[in-house]
């Protein structure tokens, strides 16, 4: 069993050594560049999906394997490390380290909250929008890591809430039915005095050793000898002076160990407040997922489409940032919306006439202190501040700088230039980017001095040259794995594209020629949902993106048809922690069980493909004319150096 446990913890280290060691034979055995190229992307692929070495560091194994056998020159290998959408990556970075960091984000998403209301049904639907919406630009970790918080603060306010609620409604039950038992036991006492003419004496039973069921068993009678007893488990009452009979005490007694368990050490204090934490918790995960397939820069894997497609069809003008965001758009609506309606069938019921209800007067108390809480949050963040004025222009000036550069219906701003094709996406973020580390974050005046607040002259200076972001809030939020891990993506397919691996590959997939189109969309679709719950995201597109694209050459139809489809429906991981970061934070919390996030994710993953073929077969086919075989798309004569 030791032996076992030793070899379970020295498992990635196994991988690690062996794999290389085993798959060895096949490039030295059959010398070529395919075999040499499927032994690298075999490994690479391996170490991602098993992550026996971090992501970013299976991906330099690319850098130095296909210089070593001779795929590709060093020089060549290192230029697909850094690429247009890195640089796109990089200046949407700087724009959310300035976000985050003036706290718009938090001042968003409360705003978003408000608007929806503190009814259970429509919080989670308010939460859920502001978390698509800065999904769509910022990564989809860094979203759930901020709603997260905020979530969990208003869902304990919802808990603290209810059981300060119940306690009021406790208390105010408790004295009226004190009021009513003591009149009550006046009136009956008095005609049992005046029917045997003695006088009661009331037996007062304090024992801090017995448990309620122990003076119950003896209070089966309230005149046992002639003594009147009274057995009561609520607080000290005492009769008003002047009654012949003696001072009533309420007998205080200690609940059993199982009862204080149930009642001091339960997190949540009913079973829908449980409920309700496990779909709010969920609805964040769901939603950054959801809002981030709706822009390129909202997960690595649409950059790494985005490249990789570039790359290998350098003719195709079909995809930029207006053409994706008009077609994920509605894929992002139709299942945001549908996995709310999924989310409250599951956790809250099917009381939607409830959730809809727009009368004020139906609101719970609970309610309206969380929509107090909320607007008490809101208001602590005090009035729109410069340097999220700043922000949130510029957040305003890099969106219409994407959508008008080349729109498609009408002429943008980039056919104001001579010379075309040198301006792109990143163009703009790179330059939006780099003015946020110049322009200052005081408010420009006129006045050397600021007569409301005095300052140190040096802490003045400082304030006065310190810019929107600095380098240091930049690199804390630049994921650099990301960056590594994405630059390997592009090695690897400039290896299969090179050595001729693709087209083996093509070949080997000839017979699917048989089957339809839509028959091959939906397996691709359902084969990558089903790898990318155990495998990160971005390795999962990095390996099925050339192999597309070659089953589509190789069957004459559009690229863009199964690369699309497959693209979005990798994001999907959606079932385990371990699915995709935002899975596992939202985990981390403590509110959902993995049974929960299977049960609710395979509905979610259903919604999602579903939605997806919707949107291939209907406004995506008109889009980008996926029902012909594109010139741009037509294989060019390989050759052993890169284009």
């Amino acid at each position: 069993m030791n032996v076992l446990c030793s070899f379970w913890r020295a498992r990635k280290l196994l991988i690690v050594i062996s794999l290389p060691l085993l798959l060895l034979p096949l490039p030295v055995i059959h010398p070529s560049s395919e075999t040499a190229c499927a032994y690298v992307l075999i490994v690479t692929a391996v170490y991602w999906v098993s992550e026996a070495v971090p992501l970013g560091a299976a991906a330099l194994v690319p850098a130095f394997l296909y210089p070593l056998f001779g795929v590709l020159k060093s020089s060549e290998v290192a230029s697909e490390y850094f690429k247009d959408t890195t640089l796109l990556f990089i200046g949407v970075i700087c724009l959310a380290t300035s976000i985050e960091k003036w706290n718009l984000h938090k001042r968003i998403a409360l705003r978003m909250v408000m608007l929806a209301g503190a009814k259970p049904g429509m919080l989670v639907l308010g939460f859920m929008c502001c978390t698509a919406f800065l999904s769509m630009w910022l990564s989809n970790t860094s979203t759930t890591a901020m709603v997260m918080p905020i979530a969990d603060a208003v869902l304990q306010q919802l808990i603290n809430t209810n059981v300060d609620a119940d306690n009021e409604l406790e208390v105010i039950t408790e004295a009226d039915s004190t009021s009513f038992t003591d009149i009550n036991d006046s009136v009956q006492q008095k005609e049992v005095d005046q029917q045997y003419e003695v006088k009661s004496t009331d037996l007062i039973f304090i024992s801090e050793n017995y448990m309620k069921d122990d003076v119950d068993s003896l209070a089966v009678a309230k005149n046992m000898n002639r003594l009147h007893l009274i057995v009561n488990h609520n607080g000290i009452t005492k009769k008003p002076e002047g009654t012949e009979l003696l001072p009533e005490t309420k007998i205080v007694l200690p609940l059993s160990p199982l009862e204080c368990k149930n009642k001091y050490n339960s997190r949540y204090k009913s079973e829908r407040d449980h409920m309700i934490c496990k779909c709010l918790s969920l609805s964040i995960t769901y939603a950054a997922t959801i809002g981030g397939i709706t822009t390129f820069t909202g997960t690595a894997t649409n950059l790494i489409f985005a490249e990789q497609f570039s790359n290998r069809y350098p003719r195709s003008q079909e995809i930029n940032f207006g053409s994706w965001f008009i077609f994920s758009f509605p894929i992002s609506f139709i299942m945001l919306v549908s996995t709310w309606f999924w989310l409250h069938w599951l956790f809250l019921g099917c009381n939607f006439r409830e959730t809809f209800s727009l009368n004020k007067n139906q609101k719970s108390k609970r309610e309206e202190i969380s929509e107090r809480k909320i607007q008490e949050e809101y208001k602590n963040l005090g009035p729109l501040s410069y340097p999220e004025m700043v922000t949130g222009i510029f957040f305003i000036l890099m969106t219409l700088f994407w959508f008008s550069r080349e729109p498609g219906f009408v002429p943008g701003w980039n056919s104001l230039f001579e010379k075309k094709g040198y301006r792109t996406d990143a163009t703009v973020a790179v330059f939006l980017g780099f003015l946020l580390f110049l322009i200052p974050s005081k408010k420009p005046s006129l006045l050397c001095f600021d007569g409301h607040e005095e300052r140190n002259p040096e802490n003045k200076e400082l304030d006065s040259l310190a810019t929107m972001i600095t380098w240091k809030d930049f690199q804390k939020l630049m994921p650099w794995e990301i960056i590594i891990l994405v630059g390997g993506g592009y090695a690897l397919a400039a290896g299969c594209k090179v050595s001729g691996l693709s087209v083996w590959i093509g070949r080997q997939l000839e017979p699917m020629s048989s089957l339809p189109p839509l028959v091959i969309i939906l397996f691709a679709c359902l084969l990558v949902s089903a790898v990318t719950e155990f495998a990160s995201n971005p390795a999962t597109i990095t390996v099925f993106l050339p192999i597309l694209s070659t089953l589509s050459e190789t069957l004459q139809i559009n690229p863009l048809y199964t690369l699309i489809p497959a693209t979005i429906c990798v994001a999907f991981g959606v079932m385990l922690p371990v699915g995709n970061p935002p899975n596992a934070i939202v985990f981390s919390y403590g509110h959902i069980q993995i049974k929960d996030m299977v049960k609710a994710g395979f509905g979610v993953n259903l919604i999602g493909i579903a939605a997806v073929m919707l949107a291939t077969t209907t406004w995506g086919t008109h889009l980008f004319q996926l029902n012909t075989f594109p010139d741009w798309a037509i294989p060019q004569n390989l050759t052993h150096t890169l284009p």
